[in-house]
């Protein structure tokens, strides 16, 4: 393992923990606030990122595919949150607040990374670690956003679909659930989704980043 290596790891190891516990973190949260306790219970609505990190998603796969690929594709997943739909007190409706929960939360992050890498540069820290990690959080939160609203179960936006849906439709989505992590690495591997959902919606959050950074850009300049 070569010193760019090595420091790439450390550039991104922060965001991703940030991403994944705050991720998983904001599910529990938002259940047991529309009345289910599974996630408080066991002690999963908390920052602790050993309570989310899964040794094989979190750290084995990123990392065997990192150098399986030279850092061309990476593919991570934590332990999920549980949540039992059936004590929401109106589980179509909160299902749908209780899946975006995790998407926001990452949206909101890659906000508060570009707002750090944005005063970095206005202070003039040059510290090209600081800036690559600040723009790490960016992206990875960005990735994170993104892959989790694809309308498949079980990914965050097919329980939004599922909780949208006339009750017979949402029954024949939520059929999927079993093979949709197997279709979406399919779709992954094929490049599908990556060339016709990744990119498309990540180019629409730089945007919306970028729109929302400009008055202060503006400011500090």
């Amino acid at each position: 393992m070569d010193n760019s290596t090595i420091q790439t790891i450390l550039i991104y190891a922060l965001p991703v923990l940030f991403a994944i516990t705050v991720h998983e973190a904001a599910h529990g949260y938002v259940a047991r606030h529309f009345g289910d306790n599974t996630a408080y219970m066991m002690g999963r609505v908390t920052l602790n990122p050993l309570k989310h990190i899964d040794p094989i998603g979190t750290v084995l796969m990123p990392l065997m595919l990192y150098f399986a690929t030279s850092g061309a594709f990476l593919f991570g997943y934590a332990k999920p949150v549980p949540v039992n739909f059936s004590q929401l007190r109106h589980p179509k409706r909160d299902m749908v607040w209780v899946a975006l929960a995790g998407p926001a939360s990452n949206f909101i992050q890659a906000i508060l990374w570009a707002l750090l890498f944005t005063l970095l540069v206005a202070l003039g820290l040059n510290e090209r670690f600081f800036l690559s990690m600040a723009k790490a959080g960016v992206l990875v939160n960005l990735v994170m956003w993104a892959f989790n609203l694809f309308p498949l179960p079980p990914l965050d936006g097919g329980r939004v679909l599922v909780g949208l849906l006339p009750p017979r439709q949402a029954y024949s989505l939520s059929r999927v659930e079993p093979w949709g992590f197997f279709i979406v690495m399919g779709l992954v591997l094929l490049g599908i989704l990556s060339n016709y959902w990744l990119r498309p919606l990540m180019a629409v959050g730089y945007w919306i980043l970028d729109l929302l950074l400009t008055p202060l850009t503006f400011l500090l300049h």
